[in-house]
């Protein structure tokens, strides 16, 4: 690392490490990592280990259309940021002692409280494939979906959704950056609220999405979810976590709890990032896969500088 980004690096006040949900997966992913990084390859390798099945596979070469399917998603997601933190702090780009917290975007909460020391690589594997296997069902079950609606705010949102619920569920499910709100629910509520937001002069867009995931329609995989979290012995958290659900760091008693919750109420992601771009001196991180989060804090405050470790390139540029 050359001495001027070692000298940014060490006036930073803050360190913040972001790690990406569902919807960052592309083919392809972790591919790179695991060719130059023996930390990351060891990480894959362990996956498939753990999981039974070629997730490895599924992440470099696809079929897309399967890796996009929410029980694949999930680990593969967690397995290719824990890759790339592992890289990272290969590389001495992450120093995990100079970590102020971790924040996750849904998902991507298990990732953070994995780093955070919360539960083991494997534990957290587990725990991700069988909430993707829950949610996945819960989804199939219940005909459903979600909305992105740019442009407006929540109390607006939370209005659309009372007036196009028609008896149906249609809630506020994720509050990812100013202005880009997103609903979930039934298929017709959905279908109502999508018209109702574009009459509004809205722009609104149908996700590729498995189900209304952070809405009352995920309860039965909330349900399973909440035996699985108390099958594995939490440790306390070495650094401070975010919670999606209260936009706060993680109380250690409550957390299991909380990720109950998170399967059924919304994101709080915006709530949870605008103090830390106001902090002087910060500095942000996001995991691989992808740059979505990214693009959500530059929403949030323009200036903030974020780096991406989306590729093992970014690494190589920072040694």
């Amino acid at each position: 690392m050359s001495d001027s980004k070692k000298e940014s690096h060490g006036m930073a006040s803050s360190t913040y490490i972001l790690c990406p949900g569902q919807g960052a997966q592309i083919v392809g992913m972790g591919k790179d990592f695991f060719e130059s990084s023996s930390v990351a390859k060891a990480t894959f390798e362990t996956v498939n280990q753990v999981l039974g099945i070629d997730l490895t596979s599924l992440c470099f070469a696809g079929p897309e259309d399967r890796l996009n399917q929410t029980d694949i998603s999930q680990p593969a997601i967690f397995a290719t940021s824990v890759a790339c933190y592992r890289a990272a702090v290969d590389a001495k780009v992450i120093d995990p002692a100079a970590v102020t917290a971790y924040a996750g975007l849904s998902l991507g909460e298990y990732t953070a409280l994995h780093l955070a020391g919360v539960f083991t690589f494997e534990e957290g594997l587990k725990l991700v494939a069988a909430r993707g296997k829950y949610m996945q069902e819960a989804a199939v079950a219940s005909p459903s979906g979600m909305v992105a609606i740019l442009g407006t705010d929540e109390p607006t949102i939370q209005k659309l959704c009372d007036d196009n619920a028609g008896g149906e569920v249609l809630v506020p499910a994720n509050f990812n950056a100013p202005g880009q709100i997103v609903v979930s629910g039934s298929l017709g509520a959905c279908d109502r609220v999508l018209k109702s937001a574009e009459a509004a002069g809205l722009k609104a867009v149908l996700l590729k999405v498995a189900g209304a995931f952070h809405s009352p329609l995920m309860q039965p995989g909330a349900d399973k979810m909440k035996t699985e979290l108390e099958s594995v012995q939490f440790q306390l958290p070495k650094k401070p976590v975010y919670s999606n659900v209260t936009a706060q760091l993680h109380e250690p008693a409550t957390i299991k709890a909380m990720l109950v919750k998170q399967i059924i109420a919304p994101v709080r992601w915006e709530q949870t990032i605008k103090p830390l771009a106001e902090t002087p001196d910060v500095r942000i991180i996001e995991l691989a896969p992808g740059r979505s989060l990214a693009g959500m804090l530059k929403r949030i405050n323009r200036r903030l500088p974020v780096e991406s470790l989306s590729t093992a390139d970014t690494l190589v540029a920072k040694v």
